[in-house]
């Protein structure tokens, strides 16, 4: 049956993050620095590691496509937010929607592979350092880049075909500031206890599954790190505490939103905010503050930028 005999849903109205004026302002200049930061934080990593030669190596690779996957977050959930911040109704198209809810999707699966590709770099690195660059060569870089997308978008493409052809008949207010699946479904005119079921296992569970798995790796590496303590090791477990902080960042609300019972509540909306808005201005800080062969190359290219355009 074709979308338009069954449902008459044309839009979607977000009743957003809060009904005050003031606070909306607040949240709007807040989301605006942190979304420019974000971009240009992130873009700065990925121009650094492309361009610097001392950069060239695998933990630096997959950071840089951490960035890469982060500018796509920023601008996912970001710029519809800010433009809504300063609207009284606050709206978005039934294809908007649907779009955002696949893009949503599609780079949190990235972003989830890319961390645990990053654990287990960490892992050869410090457990297995003289087969390093045997085990992480580029062939081995490139096949976890071309998993870490195909195992995203496959993770979106199911979510999308699980809620493409639901019937939306009445109801078409969500009681949040952006498009996703557990509000969203609950606005069909059928009983979808089953698809909440659906994206519980598939998003939920396996974030929690994930985040375990992770932390379980971590606690391995880091107990490795510290049997064979020197101080190239205290290098090692300070890069393993900007990993395990940025991992916290980004799976503590997605465990929060998508197994939490009550989606009603107004914190996993805040959550999700902080998710969408302030997690990918955090994570090129947290790489940043605590890497000194970052900072100093970022100093190379920002100064050679200086130069060239003093020079043209």
């Amino acid at each position: 049956m074709d979308r338009a005999n069954h449902s008459v849903v044309s839009e979607f109205v977000f009743l957003g993050l809060s009904n005050s004026w003031e606070i909306q302002l607040v949240l709007f200049v807040f989301s605006s620095m942190f979304y420019v930061a974000s971009m240009m934080g992130n873009s700065l990593i990925v121009l650094t590691v492309t361009s610097d030669p001392h950069l060239h190596s695998p933990m630096y690779f997959l950071l840089a496509n951490l960035s890469f996957i982060d500018l796509g977050i920023s601008s996912v959930i970001s710029p519809k937010t800010m433009y809504d911040l300063l609207r009284n109704r606050k709206v978005i198209s039934f294809g908007g929607c649907i779009a955002q809810i696949f893009f949503i999707h599609a780079t949190g699966g990235v972003e989830m592979v890319l961390l645990i590709a990053m654990a287990f770099d960490r892992y050869v690195a410090i457990c297995k350092p003289l087969h390093y660059f045997t085990i992480m060569g580029p062939k081995m870089c490139i096949f976890l880049q071309v998993a870490a997308w195909i195992i995203g978008l496959t993770h979106a493409v199911i979510q999308l075909v699980s809620f493409m052809k639901l019937p939306f008949c009445g109801p078409n207010v969500i009681d949040s500031f952006y498009c996703d699946l557990p509000r969203f479904i609950k606005l069909a005119c059928i009983d979808t206890y089953r698809l909440e079921f659906m994206v519980t296992a598939n998003s939920g569970f396996i974030s929690l599954g994930s985040f375990f798995i992770l932390i379980i790796s971590y606690l391995f590496i880091l107990t490795t790190a510290w049997k064979h303590s020197s101080g190239g090791s205290s290098k090692a477990l300070s890069t393993l505490s900007t990993h395990i902080m940025v991992m916290i960042l980004f799976f503590g609300p997605c465990i929060f939103v998508y197994t939490w019972p009550h989606p009603s509540s107004h914190l996993d909306k805040f959550l999700a905010f902080f998710d969408g808005v302030l997690t990918p201005f955090l994570n090129p800080v947290i790489y940043t503050f605590r890497n000194k062969e970052m900072k100093t190359a970022m100093r190379r290219v920002c100064s050679q930028l200086i130069v060239n355009r003093r020079i043209s």
